[in-house]
């Protein structure tokens, strides 16, 4: 016999979704529609399969806020402050309703990077891909060949030891 259906917690029963809350014409609600959340969850799946210790977290979660903190260039405390008090974050990474708390603790995205490995990056950045040619943001051929510009700027930091410090202390 398998998993019984999800059913509303009874608290939940009376809580207005998010879906019927916010604009649904919103940038991020349309991302979010474009998105092959289930492929995502699929290549995560074989990286978190254990049968001990807690559960896993939701990948599209994780994922979504992976997505939110590269795009808003955010640190991991910035992108959990911002998810509880954005409704359109938490829509975005599959919240059914409205969250007072981050689900995880902040270190718990430095863990996840780490785990998925170059393998989930690349499938992250292919679904990111497909939902702009579905999207209509990019076209096909604008694919086919990637300019990849590896110029590297120096930063203009004095260390101790360089002799201009000396000088300008004098």
């Amino acid at each position: 016999m398998g998993p019984k259906p999800s059913q509303p917690q009874t608290a939940e029963l009376f809580r207005p979704r998010l879906d019927e809350q916010i604009n649904m014409k919103h940038p991020l609600v349309r991302l979010a529609a474009l998105i092959d959340w289930e492929e995502i969850e699929r290549t995560f799946a074989v990286s978190f399969t254990s049968g001990r210790g807690r559960l896993a977290l939701a990948q599209r979660l994780v994922a979504g806020l992976l997505y939110l903190q590269h795009t808003f260039d955010a640190s991991d405390e910035v992108v959990g402050n911002t998810w509880v008090e954005n409704p359109y974050w938490q829509f975005f990474c599959g919240e059914p309703y409205l969250q007072t708390e981050l689900p995880i603790d902040p270190s718990s995205l430095t863990r996840w990077r780490k785990r998925i490995g170059e393998e989930g990056v690349e499938t992250l950045l292919a679904a990111s891909i497909d939902a702009a040619r579905r999207g209509g943001a990019i076209q096909k051929r604008s694919t086919q060949q990637v300019i990849v510009d590896t110029t590297v700027m120096s930063k203009a930091i004095a260390h101790p030891t360089d002799s201009r410090l000396l000088d300008r202390s004098r």
